[in-house]
């Protein structure tokens, strides 16, 4: 709407595109702690004063602003400043300009003496313009700035002597800081930026049920079961393990093996059908133990430099407490039964879903909130979050950031697989990282498209992408028809591709019998039955897990997200891609085929490497060791999967 009349509250500057942003600020970015946060904008007013910006800024539970000066950058015609987040938590900023009276005067000043004119007056107004910095300074600068002003008022002083003093370095340091808060411009907007543990942006995932974790075929196995297996996990190299439910599991409709509909007296039922006579969200299934045994296993996981993550399923059976004490927060049908689950043609009797916009959401909500609360309580900081696209939108911006204004350091992961845009959406909400739609991305031009999506836009600064290669309910033909290369194949994309990945216990043993011919579930699926394996048995993957995550560890290029870039070859079966931070420039080049063995030319970025067209250059393939001469930008590939299905190599001269 235009200004109807004149008034003194009216900007004197432009400010505009300010970045980092997402949805002009109606939503916050994301960063890690240590992050270097670049901030951006267009600045611009009339005439040909020089202007000077700010970024003002604060942390986590801070009222009192700080600021960073912005500089100008005359080829892009924008000003750059950055923020050092050192704290978890929501920060604030904002951008400031104004006409940079001292920085035109001595412009100004220093062309005329170089043009040899009069400047005796140009002293004199500067001696103001410093004067009038001294009522603005801190009070320990206002008496040498007054001293400057009068050196500059001083007429028996030589106009050469007096020019000298306006030129000199230090009185630029003197003024920076002596800002007329009346003259300022600010922004109209208030920019947030959510700053997560390093766990958020960069972390291997393990998931594994503790009822299989046992020794013994078909004896339900405990916490402590479980915690045997931690070491070889951090061995491993995984930073987060992963439990589905471990809450009392529902009695009525129970699922036997293979998601059938009847169950056996000695079948345990799915994790995810949570609630019994022993309890609900905040409860433990008696069989894998006690509360102090599972803090117990929290405790070891934390000192083997891991993090237990718990499923936040907000689903109930109908034995859970609530069907009975609240009935009004789930779906009545019109012959009087509760709603369970469904999703066509999959019936799952043994959950019921809540109403989350029942007459009581109020008291549902907190409940919900309160389970969080409660597991916080008990050591837990991340969360996997079952199917939150089902839950209303607003219910999540609201739980997170109710959570995350108490617990920082909290993490969510957001299982919703689903349209892009609600998934785009949930992040925006709040969740600090997502599943994907990587386990059904497997040719070239699927993975260059999920890619580009997650390296390059304006998704960097809110969409988190977790890599997982499978779960308990996608077994992809991939898998199925590949064999152990096919597995191999597909953990080294997802080690490389992303900062963040996952895989689902089993993997690692290659298992990939479908229950059925074009079924993405597994046959004997954990979810119904317990599973005992050998977790050494031949053809393991353990040592290739093993070295991919020392190689993510030691390679910064693999811990950010951004910065990859896909690369051309003449054989689409080759996937070829760089990822570059800190002077750690990798190529990964990836046989797709885990069937055959493929050669071809693939495209070295030198520019973006710093080598010549012409030169020739080694690099050291991270997987074996092996060392290569190549020259210039196209060179040589041959991949057989039996023997290796990929390369990543680092320039080592």
């Amino acid at each position: 709407m235009p200004r109807q009349n004149p008034g003194t509250d009216l900007p004197k500057a432009v400010i505009e595109d300010v970045s980092p942003s997402l949805d002009c600020g109606l939503h916050p970015v994301k960063r890690v702690i240590g992050d270097i946060c670049r901030v951006a904008a267009d600045i611009y007013k009339d005439g040909h004063d020089l202007l000077a910006a700010r970024v003002r800024f604060r942390g986590p539970g801070r009222k009192k602003w700080r600021t960073a000066k912005l500089e100008y950058d005359f080829d892009s015609d924008r000003w750059y400043g950055h923020l050092e987040l050192d704290v978890v938590g929501r920060w604030s900023f904002t951008v400031d300009a104004w006409t940079d009276t001292f920085g035109t005067w001595r412009a100004a000043l220093r062309r005329k003496l170089d043009a040899r004119q009069d400047v005796s007056v140009d002293l004199l107004e500067g001696a103001r313009i410093v004067r009038n910095a001294a009522r603005h300074a801190a009070p320990k600068m206002r008496n040498v700035l007054k001293a400057v002003a009068e050196h500059l008022d001083d007429s028996g002083t030589s106009i050469e002597i007096r020019a000298e003093a306006a030129l000199a370095p230090e009185l630029e340091s003197l003024t920076i800081d002596s800002v007329d808060e009346a003259e300022v411009t600010s922004h109209d907007r208030v920019y947030d930026i959510v700053v997560d543990p390093p766990r958020a942006g960069f972390a291997a995932w393990y998931e594994m049920f503790p009822r299989s974790q046992g020794t013994e075929p078909g004896k339900h196995g405990t916490f402590r079961d479980a915690e045997l297996r931690l070491p070889r996990l951090a061995e491993l190299g995984f930073d987060i393990v992963y439990l589905p439910p471990i809450h009392p599991i529902g009695h009525t409709h129970r699922k036997g093996p293979n998601n059938s509909l009847v169950a056996g007296p000695e079948d345990h039922g799915s994790p995810w059908a949570i609630g019994s006579e022993a309890g609900g969200h905040t409860a433990i299934e008696p069989k894998l133990g006690t509360l102090d045994d599972f803090e117990h296993f929290v405790a070891a996981a934390e000192e083997l430099g891991m993090e237990v993550a718990l499923d936040y399923a907000l689903q109930c059976s109908p034995d859970h407490p609530w069907v009975k004490d609240h009935p009004d927060w789930f779906v009545i049908r019109p012959d009087g039964s509760i709603k369970y689950a469904e999703n066509p043609p999959k019936k799952y009797q043994d959950i019921i879903p809540m109403n989350f916009w029942c007459a009581d959401r109020e008291n549902l909500w907190r409940a919900c909130s309160e389970i969080l609360d409660y597991w916080i309580s008990h050591g837990v900081k991340t969360f996997r979050v079952d199917n939150p696209h089902t839950k209303p939108l607003v219910f999540w911006e609201w739980l997170i950031s109710n959570m995350k204004s108490k617990h920082p350091e909290v993490v969510f992961l957001s299982e919703a697989f689903t349209r892009p845009k609600r998934m785009w959406g949930l992040a925006k909400l709040g969740f600090s990282q997502s599943y994907t739609y990587f386990t059904w991305k497997n040719t070239a031009s699927e993975l260059e498209e999920l890619m580009t999506q997650l390296h390059g836009g304006d998704s960097v600064e809110y969409y988190r992408g977790n890599l997982f290669t499978n779960t308990p309910d996608i077994l992809h033909a991939y898998l199925q028809d590949g064999g152990r290369p096919a597995f191999r194949v597909r953990l080294l994309l997802a080690a490389t591709l992303s900062p963040l990945y996952g895989i689902y216990s089993g993997f690692e043993l290659c298992e990939n019998e479908p229950r059925e011919e074009s079924s993405e579930e597994y046959l004997n699926s954990e979810k119904y039955e317990v599973r005992v394996r050998d977790w050494e048995a031949p053809g393991n993957m353990n040592d290739d897990i093993a070295l991919l995550n020392r190689i993510r560890r030691r390679n910064p290029a693999l811990q950010t997200q951004g910065n990859l870039r896909c690369h051309p070859t003449d054989n689409r079966q080759l996937l070829c891609y760089s990822r570059s931070a800190r002077q750690s420039d990798l190529l990964v080049v990836v046989n797709l085929d885990p069937h055959h063995s493929h050669a071809g030319m693939v495209h070295v970025p030198v520019d973006l490497f710093g080598i010549g067209v012409e030169d020739t250059y080694e690099v050291e393939d991270l997987l074996t060791g092996e060392r290569y001469r190549w020259s210039g930008e196209r060179n040589y590939v041959h991949l057989d999967p039996s023997v290796r299905v990929g390369h990543v190599l680092r320039l080592t001269s």
